[in-house]
């Protein structure tokens, strides 16, 4: 699968909100959803993604205990992306229930030589120097590489309204490199994960569908929880 293909946006802004479903309440909805919504052009595929952290996880410590502001780097591929593969450095902030995300691309082997040996690629922007920035501050070092398949819909009357379904949810803390693939132990048990990302309020149509599946808001992070 070509990395090209995918979003190469910037920055994203917006709220986010998760949801832990079994195998019925993800049968019922998807059926329920295919009159709203419709799956985006990319259809089922695997994210890879490595996360970064200090020695003693202060990072991810600090993000679960839920303060107002965090952030934290991680390194993302759409596929398996091979050494002259596109990946994403990005720096995800949260506040005050907002997301906010901004990211660089560039070639793996490029992230490779910035990350474990501050060789600098040839990308001059604010965002990478916002990166680089948080890079400097901190001691990081790859943990963990977590990877999963996706779906992604997008909302008929509003396409800014994307709920993804995220499978098969994999992680390790070895062999710490996106090109080496996706493989790992098994995060969550035939459950999916189930995203809502949008720039204003739930419509009031899929807030009735969510209280009909007694589906309800979940506080969950794959880093998280492998932590």
């Amino acid at each position: 699968m070509s990395n090209n293909k995918f979003s190469a946006n910037a920055v994203f802004q917006r709220y986010e909100q998760k949801y832990i479903l079994d195998s019925e309440q993800y049968s019922l909805l998807s059926a329920i959803l295919s009159a709203h919504m419709q799956m985006d052009e990319y259809g089922l595929h695997t994210i890879c993604t490595l996360y970064y952290d200090t020695d003693d996880y202060a990072i991810i410590r600090r993000s679960l205990d839920k303060p107002a502001f965090r952030e934290k780097l991680r390194l993302r591929s759409y596929g398996i992306p091979g050494t002259e593969g596109m990946v994403y450095l990005e720096l995800k902030k949260k506040f005050s229930g907002i997301t906010y995300k901004r990211r660089v691309p560039l070639l793996a082997k490029e992230a490779e030589n910035y990350l474990q040996h501050f060789e600098y690629p040839e990308v001059h922007s604010q965002i990478f120097e916002e990166i680089n920035w948080f890079v400097h501050q901190n001691a990081l070092s790859p943990k963990v590489l977590i990877s999963y398949d996706r779906i992604a819909l997008f909302g008929n009357e509003d396409p800014n309204l994307r709920i993804t379904f995220d499978a098969n949810v994999r992680w390790r803390d070895y062999d710490l490199d996106l090109t080496m693939g996706d493989y790992g132990a098994l995060l969550l048990d035939g459950k999916r994960i189930m995203e809502i990302k949008t720039q204003t309020a739930l419509p009031i149509w899929l807030c009735q569908i969510f209280s009909s599946l007694a589906i309800i808001p979940a506080s969950f992070s794959k880093y998280g929880t492998v932590y």
